[in-house]
């Protein structure tokens, strides 16, 4: 012990760093920190001086832009999907509007394709179901008629409605036509064509007595007037689909609330 004191002491008076001159070297310089430490205060008080100055724009896009800049480096599945299905949705509807101008492939026989969807719309089903009633004369017509009647009313209403909180736009900038606005069909999702067809054919199968061609061809009319509005470019393929599946709800919903002979019989004498 007494012999390493020595040897450390002269190590030390050897190490020129421990000189006074040096000393400055080993250890943060006192002015330099409080230098620091002003500029950082002065920076915040001018940028909290600043920030009633600054307008509330920007303060909300410096508070934003970098939630806006990061990058969602793992999306969900889920998300993934549906984006993915979206896009085939949105670009095999494109392909298929054929007749959504007159400068399309099929842009002639355009005129022929709005025919076939005429035979779907609303307007026209309402005013021959009304001319039917009147006309009819049987109990069991009349109730059928009056119950076709309620479906008809029902699907104008629920797709309307659907269509107003969906708002979703066709695949083509095709404006509705009259008989659209008076239906309320100004939207893409559901296709009110496709659900009154499909509500129309599973009522008809379920309440007439038809032969099996006519059976089968009244399930092509539902499907033609369905992808009728593809064509044109009113509708998506899934507003299409999802129109079919409406129509069958619509058409259980009906089948519920079946309205009796009696209470169609009380409305008839009422109207």
């Amino acid at each position: 012990m007494p012999a390493s004191q020595p040897r450390s002491r002269a190590r030390d008076r050897n190490n020129v760093l421990n000189r006074a001159e040096f000393l400055s070297l080993n250890q943060p310089l006192k002015g330099t920190q409080e230098s620091r430490s002003q500029g950082r205060k002065q920076s915040g008080q001018a940028g909290a001086a600043g920030a009633p100055n600054s307008s509330p724009k920007e303060r909300r896009q410096s508070q934003q832009l970098p939630e806006e800049d990061c990058m969602q480096l793992n999306p969900s599945f889920k998300g993934i999907a549906f984006n993915s299905l979206l896009a085939i949705d949105i670009c095999m509807s494109k392909r298929l509007g054929v007749c959504a101008n007159r400068a399309s492939s099929w842009g002639g026989a355009r005129s022929m394709i709005n025919l076939l969807g005429i035979t779907g719309h609303g307007i026209p089903w309402i005013a021959g179901t009304l001319i039917c009633l009147v006309k009819s004369s049987t109990l069991a017509g009349q109730e059928v008629l009056m119950n076709l009647l309620l479906a008809l009313l029902l699907d104008i209403v629920i797709v309307a409605g659907l269509q107003k909180l969906a708002k979703r736009k066709g695949p083509y900038d095709v404006s509705p036509g009259l008989l659209d606005y008076l239906t309320m069909d100004t939207y893409a999702f559901p296709a009110g064509h496709a659900s009154r067809a499909a509500m129309l054919s599973k009522f008809f199968l379920n309440h007439l007595v038809l032969a099996i061609p006519l059976r089968i061809l009244l399930v092509l009319w539902a499907l033609c007037v369905g992808f009728s509005r593809v064509m044109i470019g009113r509708h998506h393929i899934t507003d299409v689909l999802s129109g079919f599946v409406f129509g069958y709800l619509q058409f259980r919903l009906v089948e519920l609330i079946w309205m009796s002979s009696n209470t169609c019989q009380m409305l008839i004498s009422i109207w």
